[in-house]
């Protein structure tokens, strides 16, 4: 299937713009729970990918970590931009298809992605899980449906 340039333009500002959204807030929420150097986040995120040796790799391992967030907020942007149309329900509400897109999200990184990458693992807490799922459909879901319901409503 042929995709015309502006989907390729829309996705790409859109994956900017939500991956920027959601890595700004989970830096805000790191720094006023932790006080720590957000850094962190990002060898974190390298993690999945190099197991703990990330944490000690410095700004190239962070680089590297902020690279591969945006490849993932990328992909699930792509992934939206693919099954908005196919999906009528999604069409239907803002508000509701935000919040299920941003717990479907949370639900594959934290429930498929981490357990299966090299990333540190942590014990379930409630109160983190409801503001991660928080972030991710404020930050993500929530953009991603206004963003699509306004290309397609326009293509």
């Amino acid at each position: 299937m042929n995709r015309p340039p502006k989907f390729f333009k829309t996705v790409t500002l859109a994956g900017l713009l939500v991956g920027t959204m959601d890595i700004s807030a989970a830096i805000i929420q790191f720094l006023i729970q932790t006080g720590r150097s957000p850094a962190r986040i990002f060898w974190f995120i390298a993690s999945g990918i190099l197991g703990r040796s990330a944490y000690t790799g410095g700004a190239l391992t962070a680089i590297f970590g902020l690279a591969l967030h945006y490849l993932i907020a990328f992909c699930f942007t792509f992934l939206f931009f693919l099954l908005y149309p196919r999906l009528a329900f999604l069409s239907k509400s803002i508000v509701v298809s935000g919040i299920l897109y941003g717990a479907f999200i949370w639900v594959i990184m934290n429930l498929i992605v981490v357990p299966l990458s090299n990333a540190q693992k942590f014990g379930f807490s409630l109160t983190q899980s409801l503001i991660a799922a928080g972030i991710l459909i404020v930050a993500i879901g929530i953009p991603l449906s206004i963003i699509a319901k306004r290309y397609y409503s326009h293509n």
